[in-house]
This record gives structure tokens, sequence and C-alpha cells, in this order.
């Protein structure tokens, strides 16, 4: 009896133990809904189009699973530098390298996911695992999206992308798994800016656990113009003409 009542204990103290180092991670940066009249964040949902740096899309791992992998993906930044992406050695829990590769396109393909891409102006939508916080009796702080107004050649520091904010999403934004609040899958969407010009630009997803307690995900994408110019040759394009049917506007003027 007493060897049950230990094992019980000890099971207890362990699930406890995991609940507490649950946190989560942006495990889709491209997420794309079968439906958009009915958006869910489930398979059944949708599907994924754009991975973080270095995502391993081929892993094998269930999703909301890769916090039990080495390197993790939850990456929890150290106050004392705030560095942006993990690099695998800082943070108060470190996590899988998401530092900028170059070229940038080493960080996608192959083992890897794919780099998102949007069009400036449309939206683009995020998912996440609950990792056990989007229960009713926790404060939802909220995601924090950030992104440069520009491309840019190296990463912001955390004092500059927390300038650089352009949306807050609702972290319990959810498709709850009933006695899974582990691997419920929770997303948002958010507006890319119109004003933003063609580039590869860095995205930094930034989720406020507790005061001061952050976890990070960071990635590139790709931003095509909202209305690209109309090269020659191509439909609508405008033609210039000489004025009054003369061949040059010097002439014409000397005709006034």
């Amino acid at each position: 009896m007493a060897l049950k009542s230990l094992f019980t204990l000890a099971t207890a103290f362990a699930l406890l133990a995991v609940l507490a180092e649950a946190h989560s991670w942006a495990d889709c940066v491209d997420w794309r809904f079968n439906d958009p009249a009915k958006p869910g964040w489930t398979d059944k949902h949708g599907k994924c189009h754009g991975w973080a740096r270095q995502y391993p899309v081929n892993s094998g791992v269930r999703f909301g699973g890769l916090d039990s992998s080495s390197p993790n993906r939850h990456y929890q930044q150290d106050p004392d530098d705030f560095i942006p992406c993990s690099d695998k050695n800082h943070g108060n829990e470190p996590g899988a390298d998401e530092t900028r590769q170059n070229p940038i396109s080493r960080a996608y393909g192959g083992r890897f996911g794919s780099m998102a891409s949007v069009k400036a102006g449309d939206s683009i939508c995020v998912r996440w695992p609950a990792k056990n916080h989007a229960v009713k009796n926790e404060q939802d702080r909220g995601v924090f999206i950030n992104m440069p107004p520009t491309p840019t050649t190296r990463d912001p520091n955390q004092s500059q992308l927390t300038k650089m904010n352009i949306a807050k999403l609702k972290y319990k934004n959810c498709n709850q798994i009933s006695g899974d609040s582990d691997h419920t899958p929770c997303g948002g969407c958010f507006k890319i800016p119109d004003n933003r010009v063609a580039g590869t630009y860095m995205v930094q997803w930034r989720w406020e656990l507790n005061d001061d307690e952050w976890y990070t995900s960071c990635w590139d994408l790709q931003v095509t113009a909202k209305n690209p110019p109309v090269q020659p040759g191509q439909p609508g394009e405008s033609v210039a003409r000489p004025l009054s049917g003369s061949t040059s506007i010097f002439a014409e003027l000397a005709e006034d």
C-alpha cells in the first residue's frame, strides 16, 4: 500500500513538473485555413505553408511536442540580455538555433520548413501550442508580433524590436481539446502594413507568460509589394505617347 502511495505521489510530481515546464513557441508562421469562413487551428482546419528558422518539419514529433526534443523549440529570454532570437546557448531556457543565417535561405528547405511569404497589406496567421496556459484561470497577457519597418541586414536587438510592434494577439485563441490542454492548438492573424516595401523581413513572435517572462520565436518573411509596378509589355501598361501626334515634345512646344 505504501509503495502504491509513493508511486502515485511520484507520478503526480512528475506531472506537475511537466506542466511547470510547458512553454510555447510559434509552431507555424504561415497558417492558411482550408475554409476562411470556418477558421481554426487543428490540422483539419488548415495547413502550414511557412515555418520559423531551422524548424524541423520531418521530426516525426506530434504537434506541440518539440519542447521535449533536444534542442527544444521554446526559448525563454534572460532579462539580463533579452537576446531576441535563441542562439542555443543563452536564455533562462535556451532553445533551438533561430539566429539569422547567411545566406538567409540556409534556414529553410530540406529538413527545415519553407520560408513564409505574404503581400504587403495582406494578413498572415501564426499557430502555437497552448502548453497548458490557455486555461480559464490563467491571465492572457498576449502575443506580440514585432517586425522592422524595412528589410534589414541583421536582426535588431530586443529594445529596437519592442518599438517595432505591429500587432498584439490573444494567446488563448484556441481550439480546445478536451483533456489535453498541453497540445491544444491556438493561433492568431495579423496584417502586414501596407507601406512595407518588397524584401525579406525578420519577424518575432513574443509571448509574455508572467511579468517580464518572455518566450520568443523568430523567422524570415518574404514580402512582395502591395501593387507591383507594371513591367513594359504587360497588360495594364501605360505607354507614353507624343503630344498631338508629334514625334517630340520639343516639336509640340515649337508649334505654339
